[in-house]
């Protein structure tokens, strides 16, 4: 659902590019040379953005606003120099395809779909003014309990009749920027537009470290793995850089979930089902994350695998790729399974997991009255995805070419990527047999990590292992 429309008044305000210019360059360019975009930049008053901040969210930015050294920095300025502060910050970047250019430099904008339209940049700027406005009528235990964009948008509005009555006291100048379709009227341009947005989003982000997730996110090459995850996976996710609330616990990084797709996804292309020859080597999974994101968007944007639907937000449409979103959805349960049951299934073969150096116990008994403490941790670990307490801490490469053996439990059947049996069960049924091969793995590594998790014989390995128990499940049912 849109915003209401909007009207802002710029209190300086020029037009790039103008009537003449555009008769300049079209002399000299392609129609295209200005990507049907136009913009008008200037600044605006901070009395006159209470319209944004009454009705604009931040959806459009990639990077969510928290409160950090750079929203302090920005209050300070605002605080001790406000006459300077249009020439030291980059100010507001706003964009839509829907607006009305009005008399005196005012302007309607209608920002229909919020995830692709409004601030594009300039989050952090828009924070920090809010806190600075409301800290002239606000308590300061209020205030402090703000820390990302929500939090200031909720305290607005429970003061706004306060903020009303203080609104002329902030004339500072904002620089604001406004990008619009070179032509409302035309179709085209308006659709060059919002393809075109995406990517200067992103551009004007660049400085502020925007991750590629982060990018993809909006492209929305996420939405069918989130609504597939378990809910209570999918809400610990940090889909887009800094909307995760620092007190809360340790948030799961979407390039955790895309390198275990590759799991799924490797399979559907040994099979020939994807419509490109794509995948990432085992070991990239565990040492590689960027790799297998940027290799996701690059099957994410084939167009027999996703298309853009309103703007550039893409839709997919592979059914391949669907069923290896459906394996991912049990990835990480089965990730954090695996990573709980194998000291056990380990130390069920005769051996003693406990005794390397590089694994912590978690026992607080032993940990009082032992002389070395270094073999214990004070704090009981829990496994990354789900937060199953566990009596174990070691590094995850040990069980990772584990991980990657799931995807001998898949096949493909009708075009798509299933599970040959249910991988819970079969864990634990057979998961015991499985890591007493793997200790031959373990020892030619050594107990290393590193060796383990980017040796793509490892890997290869424990598919094997994960083959060859299925086969023995099979005809055991037959029997």
């Amino acid at each position: 659902m849109g915003t209401p429309k909007i009207i802002i008044r710029f209190a300086v305000v020029a037009e790039q590019p103008n009537s003449r210019d555009e008769e300049r360059l079209s002399n000299i360019a392609s129609e295209n040379s200005i990507a049907g975009i136009k913009r008008y930049t200037g600044f605006i008053r901070g009395r006159d953005l209470y319209p944004l901040f009454d009705h604009l969210t931040l959806e459009a930015n990639p990077r969510a606003a928290k409160t950090g050294p750079v929203t302090r920095a920005i209050i300070e300025s605002l605080e001790q120099t406000p006459e300077l502060f249009p020439f030291k910050s980059k100010g507001i970047l706003l964009g839509t395809s829907n607006y009305e250019s009005l008399q005196r430099n005012r302007f309607e904008l209608n920002f229909g779909d919020p995830e692709s339209e409004g601030v594009l940049d300039g989050g952090h700027n828009m924070l920090a003014i809010g806190i600075f406005m409301l800290s002239t009528v606000a308590e300061t235990r209020e205030l402090s309990r703000v820390t990302l964009w929500d939090d200031m948008k909720d305290l607005w509005e429970a003061r706004r009749s306060d903020l009303e009555k203080v609104r002329e006291r902030f004339d500072f100048l904002v620089p604001l920027e406004l990008l619009v379709p070179s032509d409302a009227e035309d179709d085209r341009s308006v659709q060059q537009f919002e393809m075109s947005v995406l990517d200067i989003c992103a551009a004007r982000n660049n400085n502020a470290q925007l991750t590629q997730e982060t990018k993809s996110n909006k492209l929305g090459f996420y939405d069918e793995i989130r609504v597939r995850l378990p809910s209570e996976i999918a809400k610990r996710v940090e889909w887009k850089s800094n909307e995760w609330e620092s007190s809360e616990s340790k948030p799961i990084k979407v390039r955790d979930l895309l390198a275990l797709c590759w799991i799924p996804l490797n399979k559907a292309n040994e099979e020939g089902l994807l419509p490109i020859d794509i995948s990432v080597t085992p070991q990239n999974i565990y040492r590689n994350k960027g790799e297998c994101s940027k290799q996701f968007d690059k099957l994410m944007l084939n167009d027999e695998v996703s298309l853009p639907n309103d703007g550039p937000t893409h839709e997919s449409i592979n059914e391949t790729v669907a069923s290896c979103f459906d394996i991912l959805a049990d990835l990480p349960r089965l990730y954090d399974k695996i990573y709980a049951d194998f000291p056990e299934a380990y130390n069920s073969n005769g051996y003693r997991f406990g005794s390397n150096s590089i694994v912590k116990i978690y026992d607080p008994l032993k940990r009082e009255s032992a002389k070395d403490k270094n073999a214990y941790v004070a704090a009981q670990p829990v496994t990354p995805f789900t937060s199953i307490r566990v009596g174990y801490r070691y590094p995850d490469g040990l069980i990772m070419p584990l991980v990657y053996g799931l995807k001998g439990l898949m096949k493909a059947e009708g075009g798509r990527v299933i599970w040959a049996t249910d991988p819970f069960d079969f864990l634990d049924e057979y998961f015991r047999d499985i890591a007493g091969a793997y200790r031959l793995v373990l020892d030619m590594a050594r107990f290393d990590p590193q060796k383990l998790a980017k040796n793509q014989a490892s890997h290869e390995f424990a598919v094997g292992e994960f083959e060859k128990a299925l086969i023995k499940h099979r005809a055991k049912l037959a029997v």
